[in-house]
């Protein structure tokens, strides 16, 4: 299978921007384009997926929990049935403007604190289920995690990434910041090689975990994104080739 690259996108919100998004966009093949709730809005949405469309990268959706103001990185209580209501609301909205570019929906991607949460909470990855499974999509997510799990118990399919610009725990935990700080581009993708032909990476507190990815992530607001997403797009195109060739 061809790894791919896929990045947070979209993240502006009026007349505030948030990231390179036409620097990012030709290094990137998934592009998840966020829904209103952590940020974007109709223009901004709008905006980028004509930018995807005219660069043939495919866009997935990127909905967070209600938190504009939060960026969607602080956890919040919410019940299962206002979580499935939030999300295809999300969903729903950026398929609009897909539509309306003659484009469909790739996969779907929590964001932030919806995305840990996900990963250790089995009513909220069971929604998310629910709601790639109402969308006929499949969920980008973390292999060894609840993403995988209740994915495959629910023939929903779910693409493992690996995250080139953050750091996991020793036990494989994302460890997800409000503002990510800046990341050594030839680190990264030194990092992202070493999971792909290893599917080890070096957690925060030393010792190895043991990781699977299918896609590597690449996030825009990271300092210097053009930069890492270069080295990365370098890095998973060499890994694609030489696999290409023992294939």
């Amino acid at each position: 299978m061809k790894v791919t690259i896929n990045c947070d996108m979209g993240e502006g919100f009026g007349l505030y921007r948030m990231g390179d998004d036409e620097g990012l966009m030709p290094m990137t093949d998934l592009a998840n384009v966020a829904c209103g709730f952590h940020a974007s809005d109709p223009v901004v949405m709008r905006k980028t997926v004509r930018l995807a469309k005219l660069k043939n990268v495919q866009v997935g959706a990127h909905p967070s929990l209600p938190d504009l103001q939060g960026f969607g990185r602080r956890e919040m209580k919410i019940e299962p049935d206002e979580l499935r209501a939030v999300l295809i609301y999300q969903v729903g909205a950026l398929s609009g403007f897909l539509h309306t570019e003659g484009m469909k929906l790739s996969h779907i991607k929590p964001h932030g604190s919806l995305y840990g949460m996900a990963a250790r909470m089995p009513e909220v990855i069971e929604a998310v289920c629910d709601v790639a499974g109402q969308f006929g999509v499949p969920v980008l997510g973390m292999s060894g995690t609840l993403h995988e799990e209740v994915c495959k118990a629910r023939g929903v399919p779910m693409v493992p990434e690996f995250f080139a610009d953050l750091d996991y725990d020793k036990n494989g935990k994302l460890l997800i910041t409000r503002e990510h700080a800046a990341v050594d581009a030839r680190a990264a993708a030194q990092r992202v090689l070493r999971v792909l032909r290893e599917g080890k990476v070096a957690s925060a507190e030393g010792p190895d975990v043991a990781l699977h990815a299918e896609s590597i992530c690449v996030h825009s607001d990271t300092p210097g994104a053009v930069a890492v997403a270069q080295a990365v797009r370098k890095a998973v195109d060499d890994f694609n080739r030489a696999a290409g060739a023992r294939g």
